[in-house]
């Protein structure tokens, strides 16, 4: 029997398994960074339906988990960001750059412009200004972005900027969306002891990347490569397996890569705290990480289950495999879904922009496995659009962040309350052949929150 819980609504959310759950990598791997705020920019003027706004336009920068610079430009120019929101390195399809035939331009301007073009006075040449600073440049780069990314009628105040924006919309052409930095394939594996289990292939632009083992030594379960021998670095295509020993009693174990590099120009970062999606313009060298877990068990189903946004299909794609001799059943937003022993089926899970998600799935022997995380497919002004006209924001949320001029700063544009977060009915919890329900409703406690009833079939 599998028991699965997910509950989501207007961001609370919790499971009702009290097992302790198990590390799950919450994204695919790659670089995890810490926004520090805009740094380098200039002014724009954004209008919409006969109003203008003023607001700032340039470079962010991050500081990456464990050493390392990020710079990146915005492509939600209607969203806030979050006073020092946590960023993970994020493929494409999962982003609004998924939907937009454009972010290949994108990729183009990042490629050709500040800070990838630190030639200023060529930069000016070909744009046709009379020179550029390190600001108006940062401005007109983030103005040509934004008109691809979110399709608004924005100009840069500069008259220097604004031939910089000009030339590169006019010049951009598609490049395609550069590899992650490091990843694992797959993030999840599964099988009997006294196998290897696996492999699990690692992806990365950098040179080699080190091998932590299982934190739990004392239970045997070793890294190893294809030829048996335990491994501490690896490379890019390199084949990594867990040796469980024989008569290992059923268990879990995970794995962790770690590389030093320069993360490649126009990858995605993304934040679970509804801050603005960035893209990357420019990166030092960078610590980068990726993690892979295991599940063995001597008989019965033995699952194995990966989560990835698809902003594709406006959901969470669950991968389940299955190495046991018995099949494995999880039931998921009312659905039944039937994993046959020696298979592997990709499930997904329908959501509503903007909407958090918190699935725990648990299996025979202890498994369970945790995925958490907010739907973030489109840009704000794509979301808010009513009737083919996008809505103007309010004002900006005091959890901002970011440089200021004038008062406001890039994420001044709206504000955090546009979200427009679910308030329907989320599925808490599914037993399988179990019949209890549980519902999360929009209920109102005296302090105006939301909170959990029950209800039983």
């Amino acid at each position: 029997m599998a028991v699965v819980s997910g509950l989501a609504v207007a961001g609370l959310s919790g499971t009702a398994s009290a097992a302790t759950a198990v590390d799950t990598p919450q994204h695919g791997g790659g670089a995890s960074a810490t926004l520090g705020g805009l740094k380098t920019y200039g002014q724009a003027v954004i209008r919409e339906e006969g109003a203008s706004q003023r607001i700032p336009a340039g470079l962010f920068e991050m500081a990456v988990d464990n050493g390392g610079t990020l710079q990146t430009y915005c492509v939600d120019v209607h969203n806030p960001t979050q006073k020092d929101a946590k960023y993970q390195e994020t493929p494409w399809n999962g982003t609004s750059l998924n939907s937009n035939p454009r972010a290949g331009k994108i990729r183009w301007i990042l490629q050709h412009s500040y800070p990838q073009v630190n030639n200023l006075a060529e930069l000016a040449r070909k744009a046709g200004a009379d020179s550029l600073t390190e600001e108006s440049a940062a401005a007109g780069t983030q103005v040509a972005i934004w008109r691809y990314s979110d399709k608004v009628d924005v100009e840069a105040v500069d008259p220097r900027a604004e031939k910089l924006a000009d030339y590169l919309q006019r010049s951009a052409r598609s490049s395609p969306e550069p590899k992650a930095s490091l990843t694992l394939e797959p993030p999840a594996v599964s099988g009997r002891a006294g196998k290897r289990l696996g492999p699990v292939t690692v992806r990365t632009d950098a040179e080699s990347v080190s091998v932590t083992p299982p934190a739990d030594s004392a239970s045997g379960v070793k890294v190893v490569g294809k030829n048996g021998k335990q491994i501490k670095t690896a490379g890019d295509g390199s084949r990594l397996y867990f040796d469980v020993p024989k008569g290992t009693p059923d268990g879990t174990a995970s794995l962790e890569v770690q590389a030093s590099t320069t993360v490649p120009v126009g990858r995605a970062f993304t934040s679970e705290t509804r801050s603005q999606t960035q893209i990357l313009a420019g990166s030092s060298e960078s610590t980068v990480s990726a993690a892979a877990t295991a599940h063995w068990a001597q008989k019965g189903a033995i699952p194995a289950l990966s989560a990835e946004k698809n902003c594709a299909k406006g959901g969470v794609d669950i991968t389940a495999g299955n190495k046991g001799d018995a099949a494995f059943t999880f039931s998921l937003m009312g659905f039944k879904h039937t994993i046959k022993a020696g298979a592997t089926r990709t499930v997904t899970i329908p959501l509503q922009e903007d909407q958090p998600y918190d699935f725990t799935i648990t299996g025979p022997g202890g498994f369970e496995k945790r995925f958490k995380g907010v739907l973030d497919c489109k840009t704000e002004g794509s979301a808010v659009a009513v009737g083919g006209k996008t809505q103007p924001a309010p004002e900006p949320s005091p959890a901002s962040a970011g440089g200021t001029s004038g008062g406001g700063d890039l994420a001044e544009t709206g504000g955090s309350n546009a979200t427009p977060l679910i308030a329907g009915l989320a599925i808490a919890l599914v037993v399988v052949g179990g019949g209890a329900v549980f519902l999360l409703r929009k209920k109102k406690d005296p302090a105006g929150r939301a909170e959990a009833t029950s209800s039983e079939e």
